[in-house]
């Protein structure tokens, strides 16, 4: 059983809880823990805390059991009592809400235990950015690191709640970055910098798979994507502390090209692999992650052939992160064989879902809704019927982005991925507007590349090259 500090306030009356939740793997998989707080909604107060090293496990493991572990903490407090559930996994805020499939194997008896905690009609969930959710990140990293030490996490050694608000204390508030209408979204250059820079600093500072180093909660973040934030691999990244979220919030911009430090060392380097082609791409139709999940067609793999023998020529690779579909899987098993190294899997790396769309063409799509089909091309906050904006897209890979950045500091990593996610963190790197997605080309099997420095910038260095495929 997790360890647990409770108040001693038990009434028994009915109230309403707050559980705010969260989980992170350094390495996802990797050494993994969890935090969830359960908080009197009236007052504010702290009621409970859990936390718990939970071994090697991936993120998404990791997050859902932090919100067992908060659901049952509340239920012990009040068996009766409702429950508003916070958390920074938009992959399981959606999934608990109804509103995503639980596809994954490991994902659906944590799912099933939680919904049995409290009967559906008493818990509601709301996700959250991860800057809000600093508490049980906290947690999550103490429980982390008191198992690297071989120990329990103990509640009468823990400052997550101190450490929590005295950061919230520090970053109230400024006027947001970002262009009207995008307050808040991973499109803005300057945060996005800002998460990146506590990441890669904490992880040069030597807190490795801590809680600074943590990507953002979702290092697997996927964040992230997801995602999606994470410690996920390396839970720590979207932690980012009182003088970084200040960095966030102001106009300035990092110093770029000569102004910039010499010293910043080598960067992280995302090499972006778009997987090779399946059935549906001649044919132009939506393929997310909502549908039928095709295989590489013949054409394909011999794509990932030729990708494999270029950078196996290159020879700069150092691992290999993949979304979690299977046309990117077996680009990157097909790749990394080649190059001799095992496949990690990111789950916020994978394509939007499209809903009601997968499978049709542009223009099938349009004669069935052309209003809905008008409204997505306008808006990144809407989305296909039934499926995923390109917003909640935006907030996963950026937490993505943050905890790989953290995890691969230093180092080359191919990232095995789809259209959606390496536009997005094209145009993030650039600060570019949600609307720039509709601007770039990115060909089957075609490699971009992104440089993520210490200091919070991005470079993009490389966009749709074909030349391996000629």
């Amino acid at each position: 059983m997790p360890y647990e500090r409770e108040s001693s306030d038990r009434q028994s009356s009915e109230r309403e809880f707050i559980v705010e939740a969260d989980g992170g793997s350094r390495g996802n998989p990797g050494p993994a823990g969890y935090g969830s707080v359960v908080i009197d909604a009236a007052t504010g107060e702290t009621l409970a805390e859990a936390a718990e090293y939970i071994g090697v496990a991936t993120n998404n493991v990791a997050e859902y059991k932090g919100l067992v572990a908060g659901l049952k903490a509340a239920h012990q407090l009040d068996p009766a009592a409702s429950v508003h559930v916070r958390m920074d996994s938009k992959l399981v805020v959606e999934q608990m809400s109804g509103r995503w499939k639980i596809k994954h194997p490991d994902m659906k008896p944590l799912a099933a235990e939680a919904a049995a905690v409290y009967p559906s009609s008493r818990v509601t969930y709301e996700w959250i950015p991860r800057a809000q959710n600093k508490h049980a990140d906290r947690l999550a990293n103490e429980a982390m690191d008191a198992g690297k030490r071989g120990e329990r996490w103990s509640p009468s050694g823990s400052t997550a709640e101190l450490d929590a608000r005295a950061a919230q204390a520090a970053a109230e508030p400024s006027e947001p970055v970002g262009p009207p209408g995008d307050a808040g979204r991973p499109g803005d250059a300057v945060a996005g910098a800002a998460r990146v820079r506590a990441g890669l600093a904490a992880t040069r500072a030597g807190a490795g798979a801590g809680a600074g180093a943590d990507t953002g909660t979702s290092t697997g973040a996927g964040a992230g994507a997801d995602t999606s934030t994470g410690a996920r691999t390396g839970v720590g990244a979207h932690e980012v502390d009182g003088a970084d979220a200040r960095a966030a919030r102001s106009a300035a911009v990092p110093p770029v090209g000569w102004a910039a430090p010499a010293d910043l060392g080598a960067p992280a380097t995302f090499v972006l692999l778009r997987h090779g082609e399946t059935p549906l791409t001649p044919e132009k139709r939506f393929s997310g992650s909502g549908g039928s999940d095709p295989s590489l067609s013949d054409v394909g793999r011999a794509q990932a052939e030729r990708a494999a023998a270029a950078f196996a020529a290159r020879g700069t690779i150092q691992a290999v992160v993949s979304s979690p579909l299977r046309r990117c899987q077996e680009t990157a098993r097909i790749v990394a064989a080649r190059l001799g190294l095992d496949v990690h899997l990111d789950e916020d790396l994978r394509e939007t879902d499209f809903g009601a769309w997968e499978g049709l063409t542009f223009g099938e799509v349009r004669e069935r809704g052309p209003q809905e089909l008008n409204a997505w091309l306008a808006s990144p906050d809407a989305a296909p019927p039934g499926g995923e904006s390109f917003a909640a897209v935006a907030d996963r890979v950026a937490a993505a982005r943050d905890r790989l950045a953290a995890a691969y500091a230093g180092r080359t990593v191919l990232l095995v991925t789809h259209v959606t996610p390496i536009k997005t963190l094209v145009r993030l790197a650039l600060g570019a507007p949600p609307e720039s997605l509709f601007r770039m080309e990115l060909a089957a099997a075609s490699v971009s590349a992104v440089a993520y420095y210490a200091d919070g910038n991005a470079s993009v260095r490389l966009l749709n090259d074909t030349s391996h495929l000629r």
